[in-house]
């Protein structure tokens, strides 16, 4: 049976289980936060066009990440395939300044590594 963090619980990183803390154990798992990245960017996508867009996942874990992000409420599967729902795409967006800043910390490490050279 699949199962996902529950706020409140103890979770990875938090014997409370606070809700943050319980949302970044769900999405620290392998490949979850790629695929719902893939499905707010993308849109609506197929089994397989996801795999293919995720390109080294395996069929079986991205099975398993489907069936975890389902049951909490940040994917679904429609007419079109499978995509991210409203609070799905929520979360991504509020992923999004940490992505830009990841991108300057990405550039200061580069830079870092090279002057240690």
């Amino acid at each position: 049976m699949t199962k996902i963090p529950v706020p409140g619980t103890p979770v990875r990183g938090s014997k409370s289980g606070s809700a943050i803390m319980a949302l970044f154990d769900l999405l620290g798992r392998r490949w979850a936060m790629g695929v719902l990245w893939t499905l707010s960017e993308r849109g609506p996508s197929t089994f397989g066009e996801l795999e293919a867009a995720c390109e080294s996942i395996s069929p079986a874990v991205l099975n398993t990440r489907l069936k975890e992000l389902a049951m909490a409420g940040l994917v679904a599967k429609g007419a079109h395939g499978y995509t991210a729902t409203g609070l799905g795409r929520e979360i991504y967006r509020g992923l999004l300044p940490l992505s830009a800043t990841s991108k300057k910390w990405a550039r200061q490490v580069e830079t870092r590594l090279k002057a240690d050279k």
